[in-house]
């Protein structure tokens, strides 16, 4: 990704109401993220609970949506990201869900997915995880480049051919 400013950043969202983006809080180390490295910009808001971003390009536009968490905890034992593909303890998972951008949002409709509860699928798709007997290891560039499009696809949903105006 290119690097952003906080402004930037702030002005791609597609889905946010002029109240969350009031209330909007980049991460802490915000000045140090390493965006020659980034495939896509996604954390969870210190001050909000409940409450994520993801910010990828489209086009070679920055474009963010504003994600809500699920309430509660899985029960599951178990469960798989739908953006890095991997599996996790059940309570490291969560359904996050966005409103849609322009009029199909204002409609209430959303779109929602699994993602690590953390939001950290960057680093865990670049983690070597240890191997079973007999298993082969996939290739980390393809793990890394199967999260990019599923995450820049769950955008693409979120936007949703709206004609958005920002």
């Amino acid at each position: 990704m290119r690097a952003l400013t906080e402004d930037q950043v702030r002005d791609a969202f597609v889905n946010a109401t002029p109240d969350e983006l009031r209330v909007l809080a980049v991460p802490h180390d915000f000045v140090l993220a390493d965006w020659d490295h980034l495939d896509f910009f996604a954390w969870r808001d210190p001050r909000t609970r409940g409450r994520g971003y993801i910010v990828t390009e489209q086009e070679g536009e920055p474009v963010g949506v504003v994600l809500r968490a699920a309430e509660g905890q899985s029960r599951a034992r178990s469960a798989m990201c739908n953006l890095c593909h991997t599996m996790q303890p059940g309570d490291q998972v969560s359904l996050f869900t966005a409103r849609k951008a322009g009029e199909a949002g204002e409609h209430g409709d959303t779109v929602g997915t699994y993602i690590c509860a953390d939001m950290s699928c960057h680093e865990t798709v670049r983690l070597a995880a240890p191997l079973a007997p007999s298993e082969i290891r996939a290739s980390v560039d393809r793990k890394i480049d199967g999260t990019k499009r599923r995450t820049e696809e769950f955008v693409a949903r979120v936007v949703d051919a709206a004609e958005v105006r920002r």
